[in-house]
């Protein structure tokens, strides 16, 4: 499956399927949320949440791809993310593209 930003793939012609999208609310636990409230006294890289949203991108991306491949995509082209606050220490994350079919030419 190959996964781009653009509309487009040099040197294949696309036949479009349609939207697919793949999203997932992660949370990090109490212990680690409060250490992390730390972090905002004495400013830095909050890694605990880095690793939370790479988690978040990388299984909203995977869920993307399960439902491109059901419909019988070879890509998905115009991948978006988008990622929003759902509650202290709780973001949602998802991944939408088109799904599409290379023509033979």
């Amino acid at each position: 499956m190959i996964l781009v930003n653009t509309d487009y793939i040099s040197g294949k012609t696309l036949e479009m399927l349609g939207l697919v999208k793949g999203s997932t609310i992660q949370t990090k636990n109490v212990g680690r949320d409060i250490m992390q409230s730390f972090k905002n006294l004495v400013g830095g890289e909050l890694k605990a949440y880095n690793e939370m949203m790479n988690e978040a991108r990388a299984l909203a991306t995977k869920r993307m791809v399960e439902e491109a491949e059901k419909y019988g995509a070879d890509a998905i082209v115009n991948i978006r993310y988008a990622s929003s606050a759902i509650a202290a220490g709780a973001a949602e994350v998802i991944a939408y593209g088109t799904a599409v079919k290379f023509l033979e030419e």
